[in-house]
């Protein structure tokens, strides 16, 4: 009898022993940076346009603010607050469930839904789910069960947002004949990009037009004429900048703020383009400085990544709107033709139309968001373009901040002043109506 029960006893130890030890999965904010790098880090690879690139953050972060919202009473969903959402489904069984793991895991899924090179995420995430397994495969399912839930809800609404109606009509024609008219530009010549962006379902704003600027001076090649003054000073700043070589602040403003993920090299016969992030990615980028540097939780961590890719994706909404209504020239093609046919700007002209400016609004809007959230006279170390070869640059304020990003592109000649002034006013107007009418927390 003993015999028995000293073998039942050691069996029973075996079985114990063997059992795995069940740990808490904790998720930091920098978790979440992480996933919103590798995120950007795709789009870069991939080469999405700005407008497209602020939909892929956009969706991704709604996502996971509506997953924590179910947790902390501070954060209100934001069903009935955008256009067409509905609540999120509501977890059978929460007892489970690690809310900060759930979204996170719909931040990584939905991201994966939106980018083209899935692969990418999916290496990422899979070693993330196998760590987590790891460690709690009861929580981790659970979580995994309903962040992959919200993400489908997430991605329905998504679907009737008109993007993919949009993938299907006509490209841009360009009208030779009209003189104020944008033409293509070099060195790539590239047809005008998502002219039918202003049919994207907005989030916040009541309609793409809500916020049409006042418009440009009427086109006049006319030497006195407001717009050859607008013409001829993009070219006399660009002389006067240039001349001063590598001492010039200007043309680092122009280099530091440039954000274009089209710029084309030709080496002899050989054409290539270098990828950079867009003007959204840097928002988002000091949205992530801002965060580390208020020790910000995670839950505040999402919450200001998500009013502040609402903003931006409203406001390219708004600015492309404006951009394929106006159908201006830019001033690289004017500056050839009339002042200086050799004339090259310091930063290579984007493939889309000139007014207004889409650094001005958009930053115009992040800014306002973000200085929402964490106030005015937010002193900050600009580090985003650290990783593309340029330096750190310091700023006192997120609007100061959107004010060197608008008139860089004057600096860059790819701009005229009307298209920065009355871009960042549109962005900033357009950034309050978003911060108003968003009940977030």
């Amino acid at each position: 009898m003993k015999g028995r029960f000293g073998a039942l006893l050691s069996l029973t130890l075996v079985i114990f022993s063997c059992a795995k030890k069940e740990e808490a999965i904790t998720i930091s904010p920098e978790d979440y940076h992480n996933s919103v790098d590798k995120v950007t880090e795709v789009m870069i690879h991939d080469i999405f346009s700005p407008p497209v690139a602020s939909r892929i953050f956009a969706y991704p972060n709604i996502a996971a603010y509506e997953i924590l919202a179910q947790k902390y009473e501070d954060y209100k969903s934001l069903s009935g607050q955008v256009r067409d959402f509905t609540d999120i489904p509501k977890p059978q069984d929460a007892s489970n469930i690690n809310y900060e793991l759930s979204a996170l895991i719909a931040h990584m899924d939905m991201s994966k839904r939106l980018i083209f090179s899935e692969e990418k995420i999916e290496t990422y995430q899979d070693s993330l789910y196998a760590l987590w397994t790891d460690k709690n495969e009861r929580v981790f399912n659970a979580s995994k069960t309903y962040g992959l839930q919200v993400a489908d809800h997430i991605q329905a609404w998504m679907d009737k947002d008109n993007y993919k109606q949009t993938r299907t009509m006509p490209k841009f024609t360009v009208n030779s004949d009209d003189p104020s008219r944008w033409q293509p530009t070099p060195p790539a010549y590239m047809s005008g990009i998502e002219p039918h962006w202003n049919k994207i379902r907005p989030f916040v704003i009541d309609s793409a037009g809500q916020f049409k600027p006042a418009p440009p001076p009427p086109f006049s090649m006319e030497e006195g004429s407001d717009f050859y003054k607008e013409v001829k000073e993009v070219y006399d700043i660009s002389q006067e900048i240039t001349a001063k070589g590598d001492d010039s602040e200007e043309v680092a403003i122009a280099q530091f703020w440039d954000c274009n993920p089209y710029v084309s090299v030709t080496r002899g016969h050989l054409m290539f383009a270098t990828k950079k992030i867009t003007p959204g990615a840097h928002w988002i980028g000091i949205t992530k400085i801002a965060t580390r540097k208020t020790n910000s939780d995670f839950a505040k961590t999402v919450y200001a990544y998500t009013q502040t890719s609402i903003a931006i994706a409203d406001a390219f909404i708004s600015c492309w709107d404006e951009k394929y209504r106006s159908n201006l020239i830019r001033p690289e093609t004017l500056i050839n033709e009339h002042i200086d046919d050799s004339w090259e700007p310091v930063l290579q002209t984007p493939p889309f139309p000139e007014y207004t400016s889409g650094h001005s609004v958009v930053s115009g809007a992040a800014a306002v968001a973000l200085t929402d959230i964490f106030g005015d006279n937010f002193a900050f170390d600009d580090d985003t373009e650290v990783p593309y070869g340029l330096p750190v640059r310091s700023f006192n304020s997120f609007r100061e901040a959107a004010n060197e990003a608008a008139i860089s592109r004057m600096y860059g000649g790819i701009h005229y002043r009307a298209a920065v002034d009355v871009g960042v006013k549109q962005g900033r107007d357009l950034g309050k109506f978003v911060v108003d009418n968003l009940n977030m927390n």
